[in-house]
């Protein structure tokens, strides 16, 4: 197999990888330090519509809407308890009233507030905090647990995430206005826009 030409693309000082050293975690404008781990998980039921004499779905669709939970472990520093991190004023769970918004930057395109992309969490609430004091590790880590209504992201000029096509790649995206709206939050889910029956791949529709 012949060597690949080191002056192509694939060769030069560029470091594609996303990072998470690149990301700002925010309540209320204000950083979260000494956070470990976030972890956010989008999750909703597809039905498999099946019928008889047929070997084989016939067609699929959503049957509820999308769940947005997650978790955070967040090492104990500063004397602040990771409920009072998320700006609350409370350290237990029975203790929240309201829900809150989490809002993570990333920075990793560039340092201009045009490319940042912002994630907004939006109405989380506490679900679970545990936390363990251990004779065989003495550093404190407090893990949370929490569930959100939606979840929605944009660039920092306030224009979609994905555009037409991304550096690097071979193809445009497909870009469908319902999804295009619902990815930036003027809709909870893409399935509230019109026409939906005649909806197509080439997001004409």
């Amino acid at each position: 197999m012949p060597l690949r030409d080191q002056s192509t693309p694939l060769y030069q000082n560029r470091t594609g990888t996303h990072l998470s050293t690149n990301i700002i975690l925010l309540v209320n404008n204000r950083a979260i330090a000494a956070v470990k781990t976030l972890a956010i998980t989008e999750s909703r039921g597809i039905s498999m519509i099946n019928e008889i004499g047929s070997d084989g779905h016939i067609d699929s669709a959503p049957n509820k809407s999308t769940d947005v939970s997650g978790s955070c472990s967040r090492t104990r520093f500063n004397r602040t308890r990771i409920a009072e991190a998320f700006d609350r004023g409370f350290v237990h769970v029975a203790a929240q009233r309201v829900p809150f918004e989490i809002v993570i930057q990333d920075n990793f395109q560039g340092s201009d507030d045009d490319s940042k992309i912002i994630t907004t969490i939006r109405n989380v609430w506490i679900e679970r905090i545990e936390v363990t004091y251990s004779a065989e590790d003495f550093v404190i880590v407090e893990n949370m647990n929490w569930q959100a209504e939606s979840i929605d992201s944009h660039l920092g000029n306030q224009q979609n995430v994905v555009g037409i096509s991304h550096a690097g790649n071979s193809a445009p995206n497909i870009i469908n206005p319902f999804e295009a709206s619902a990815d930036f939050g003027t809709y909870r889910g893409a399935l509230d826009g019109a026409g939906l029956i005649n909806a197509v791949v080439n997001g004409t529709l």
